[in-house]
């Protein structure tokens, strides 16, 4: 019997963005890296923006990502816990991944501690000062109240809403969020924030599409996940350290 020991972490995967042939493509990557896992992998996190918009109406769920989705599946059976977090264009996940496969549904941050280290775990979206139109929109489309009124709008309609909001979403932070070295990420300074008060030796994040590895004190590292769409980074923690890899680098 394999040892699974391992933990994997990957964020904006974004399925559905681009061609249906591009999000396809990348979905078949995505299924190469989780079958290359499964030996070894004990945990599984997606960290946010795993679809660029889902939405779990009572009896009705996206069409597509049936081959993810089944990968997903398979790892489960397999004894591979699964993580799924809410990032800023799938936070209406409900309780569909969790009856399927007994995924666990993170709709924050998560803290844990694996192999004598401790993880701060977030997709990275309203975090630290600033952007309050940001999180005034979150609030309120997280609300049961929005959520509520979203069901009571026809799938067809609905998910086309959503879709063009999502590629609106996209290109708008594509414009406000540069790429920031150094002291200047504003992650890191939210991380060198949240060390003030608690200790974590990873602090680890999506949402910045950009592939970070940044020592913050002598102790503690700030990683940035990256995305799936040109760079196809993930992270891997072998219980002694966490390490950041690019899967078929190369081969775009």
């Amino acid at each position: 019997m394999p040892v699974r020991d391992k933990l994997y972490f990957a964020s904006d995967f974004h399925l559905g963005t681009g061609t249906y042939a591009s999000s396809r493509q990348r979905e078949d990557k995505i299924v190469r890296w989780l079958d290359s896992i499964k030996h070894d992998a004990a945990e599984v996190f997606l960290v946010g923006d795993v679809f660029d918009f889902w939405f779990e109406y009572k009896t009705v769920v996206p069409k597509g990502y049936i081959r993810f989705i089944g990968k997903l599946a398979e790892l489960a059976d397999a004894g591979v816990k699964l993580y799924l977090f809410k990032g800023n264009h799938d936070m209406w996940m409900f309780d569909y991944f969790v009856k399927e496969f007994g995924a666990t549904i993170i709709s924050n941050e998560l803290k844990i501690e694996r192999g004598g280290k401790k993880f701060f775990i977030h997709h990275g979206d309203g975090l630290g000062p600033g952007d309050n139109f940001y999180k005034f929109l979150k609030g309120f489309f997280r609300s049961g109240f929005c959520q509520w009124l979203f069901a009571r709008i026809h799938p067809n309609l609905g998910v086309g809403i959503a879709n063009k909001w999502s590629r609106h979403s996209r290109d708008t932070n594509a414009k406000k969020e540069n790429p920031k070295p150094g002291e200047q990420e504003w992650l890191v300074n939210f991380c060198r924030e949240e060390l003030k008060t608690n200790f974590y030796d990873y602090l680890v994040f999506g949402h910045r599409h950009m592939p970070l590895d940044i020592q913050l004190n002598p102790q503690s590292r700030y990683i940035n996940l990256g995305e799936w769409i040109t760079q196809f980074t993930y992270a891997v923690f072998d219980g002694n350290e966490l390490k950041l890899e690019y899967f078929e680098k190369g081969d775009k």
